[in-house]
């Protein structure tokens, strides 16, 4: 639905654009969300404590997947000298080890998008009030995120930044 709006949003601006430049200065600023979410203070913050948060689980996880790695190749060394069931044995054992390893990564793995989305949303919610407070501030008449082309005298992203990282980790 986003995708239907955009281009009649930015028709619109375009209008309004157009019919306001006989009566007055129409300003216009445009923001990239990725570069915010890439180089800001708190989008910087969130990644380390992410970092921090899941460091621990995915260090199990990697000693996990090495152990069962360790044990596959344990096997196919000794698998010649070992009777047919206590070769069956070790295998059985190896693939619950490894079933119960596939299942903790897609665990790990779903816990981290999720918090990931959460810090995302949050410094989307505070670049927007970003945006706002500097709409507000310098009077534009318009601000799109988002564009195929920006010209950089339309370009306030640095601005916003500059607006996100002086506004600390609130």
């Amino acid at each position: 639905m986003l995708h239907f709006l955009r281009p009649l949003v930015l028709c619109a601006g375009l209008a309004c654009m157009a019919s306001a430049s006989f009566a007055q200065e129409f300003k216009i600023g445009i923001v990239n969300l990725d570069r915010i979410v890439r180089e800001s203070g708190p989008a910087k913050t969130a990644q380390t404590k992410l970092e921090s948060e899941f460091a621990k689980r995915e260090k199990e996880i990697n000693d996990l997947g090495n152990q069962i790695k360790t044990l596959s190749d344990r096997l196919e060394r000794e698998a010649p000298t070992l009777s047919e069931s206590q070769r069956a044995a070790r295998q059985k054992q190896l693939m619950d080890q490894d079933r119960d390893f596939q299942r903790k990564r897609r665990e790990f793995q779903e816990d981290l998008n999720n918090r990931k989305n959460e810090e995302l949303q949050a410094i989307i919610d505070r670049a927007n009030r970003a945006v706002r407070t500097l709409a507000e501030n310098e009077k534009f008449d318009l601000i799109i995120q988002e564009a195929v082309y920006i010209h950089p005298k339309h370009d306030i992203t640095d601005k916003v930044i500059k607006l996100l990282n002086a506004s600390g980790s609130r």
